[in-house]
């Protein structure tokens, strides 16, 4: 695509999350996650949000009857649904039918586009596959509908016999598509493929201009948004994808990754220029309502997509931010991120120091002090990139700036088996605060479990903020596995108080001891958090 073209093109996004996405394992939407999901799309100015198939079953038409009530701004809610079946006529297709009850404006229809599909897998004759095609797309025109035409293994299709894969796109312009969607269904294609057979398709229907022509790409070569990418540049208008890459097998073409890389690298708008800034925002809504973890690895929106940990990298940003990274993160609302290791440099060490105690000196004693037994933890097994709340509570403590809000008498633990319906462990524990003592237990689903439960219950008669505080992740890792169940194990315990998230760590051979030392960090952070900001205030 040469420079400029951009502007001379619309871009139409299309999004699949609620159809190919919850297709994902271990992914399932309720009717109000999808409710959700389709205000937050609409939100962002996606065009067309696929929102499933009618036909599959009966909660996608409880679906589609709350949704009729929605007042969409910026989206076009899209069924999705496949060509009649073999020697069916297409109104007696009761999937035809249950689409057409969905009362969408726009509907997405499926249709085989290699040979081998249309003969193995529908046991369909070649003509039969295209009269399937070209009478269910002409039934929805009638009616109004807009329609876009997916070319399911057009690529495939194309690769096996390139006649027949485009005489499946000219049935669907005779059935009255609008949208030609070419779809690499196995995800297997490369993107120079990708480029050339959508530029000969492109160049095939350029004498209609009412017909454009799409992408829908999966990951199975772990190419899709680069293959995405190339049908764009070869002049695809329409592009299909999912928030955060969810999909069947490897997933879909991540549309996290896809508006970035057109909106500020080509020069497209894919979304209102204010939503591409929440759009770190928007993939972590995204996550959370499928109740899964956001890869912290993922372009533009991942928690480590502007992390720096070297030395070199993190002075080459400080000093000019393009040295080492590729957009502003505030472009895509995330942040930059210096990690605290010891590979990180002295200058980023000082600095995270100062941002605990501001007036602490370059080559002072104290600085090096904290550098030196940053070192010796991380020798031990301790990793201080993914806790750095962990190591603000280390900072006070090498400076005799920190005062424990508690003191430890014993705790103990019991473990049952076989385990009662409820609970499998019981955690007894004795602390102090101001010498005041108190005892209690509490049972939990582990001893971790019952030994958070039974720490904060002892706590909040005290600290009654603690209520507000819960764990949202926990990990575990195995550091050295030559010394089998006696090996050393790291913990990370992700905790918040509705307001804001931390993380904090622990190391031991015991990993109850190791989880204990991560869980007090975990509350010490919060309560010395609110005493800083109580102190701020009556400053």
């Amino acid at each position: 695509m040469s420079k400029g073209s951009s502007q001379e093109r619309a871009l139409h996004m299309f999004d699949s999350t609620l159809r190919d996405g919850a297709q994902a394992e271990g992914i399932s939407f309720s009717v109000p996650d999808k409710l959700k999901i389709v205000e937050a799309l609409d939100d962002m100015g996606i065009q067309y949000i696929e929102a499933g198939n009618p036909g599959s079953n009966p909660k996608e038409l409880d679906f589609f009857a709350e949704a009729a009530g929605l007042e969409l701004k910026n989206s076009i809610l899209t069924g999705f649904g496949s060509t009649r079946r073999r020697n069916i006529p297409v109104e007696e297709d009761k999937n035809v039918q249950s689409l057409l009850k969905a009362s969408t404006p726009a509907v997405a229809i499926f249709g085989k586009s290699w040979d081998f599909h249309v003969t193995e897998v529908l046991q369909a004759s070649l003509d039969e596959n295209l009269n399937m095609i070209r009478d269910t797309l002409g039934f929805f025109k009638e009616r109004g509908k807009e329609v876009i035409f997916d070319a399911e293994h057009f690529y495939d299709g194309y690769k096996h016999n390139p006649e027949y894969a485009l005489a499946t796109l000219s049935a669907a312009v005779e059935g009255g598509a609008g949208v030609l969607c070419l779809c690499d269904t196995n995800g297997g294609a490369f993107p120079d493929e990708i480029y050339e057979v959508t530029a000969l398709v492109k160049k095939q229907f350029a004498g209609n201009p009412h017909i454009e022509i799409g992408i829908h790409c999966h990951n199975d070569g772990g190419m899709a948004v680069a293959n995405t990418m190339m049908a764009v540049d070869a002049g695809a208008t329409h592009v299909q994808g999912t928030l955060n890459g969810l999909g069947e097998r490897c997933g879909n073409a991540n549309l996290c990754t896809i508006i970035p890389n057109l909106q500020l690298k080509k020069g497209f708008q894919c979304i209102f220029p204010d939503q591409l800034q929440k759009l770190t925002q928007i993939a972590g809504y995204a996550s959370e309502i499928a109740n899964v973890k956001l890869n912290e690895r993922d372009p533009y929106v991942g928690k480590s997509a502007f992390a720096h940990k070297g030395g070199m990298h993190i002075d080459g940003v400080s000093k000019a931010s393009k040295s080492f990274e590729h957009v502003d993160p505030a472009e895509v609302g995330n942040e930059r991120r210096f990690l605290m290791s010891e590979v990180s440099g002295r200058s980023n060490i000082l600095s995270r120091i100062q941002s605990v105690v501001p007036s602490v000196k370059k080559d002072s004693p104290e600085t090096e002090g904290i550098i030196q037994r940053l070192k010796e933890l991380e020798h031990m097994g301790y990793q201080f990139e993914s806790a750095e709340s962990s190591f603000k509570l280390l900072v006070h403590k090498h400076l005799g700036k920190y005062q424990p809000f508690f003191k430890l008498g014993y705790f103990k633990i019991l473990g049952e088996q076989p385990r009662s319906e409820k609970a499998s462990s019981t955690a007894m524990i004795k602390l102090a605060v101001d010498n005041r003592e108190e005892i209690t237990a509490a049972d939990g689903e582990g001893p971790v479990h019952a030994l958070d439960k039974a720490l904060r219950k002892a706590l909040e008669i005290f600290y009654p903020e603690l209520k507000k505080v819960h764990l949202t992740d926990y990990k575990v890792r195995v550091l050295d596995t030559k010394s089998a169940t006696a090996s050393k194990v790291r913990v990370l315990i992700e905790s918040t108080d509705g307001d804001d998230s931390w993380t904090t760590v622990g190391v031991s051979p015991d990993i109850i001891e190791a989880s204990w030392i991560a869980l007090v960090d975990s509350i010490e952070h919060k309560l010395l958090k609110d005493m800083e900001k109580k102190m701020r205030v009556f400053m």
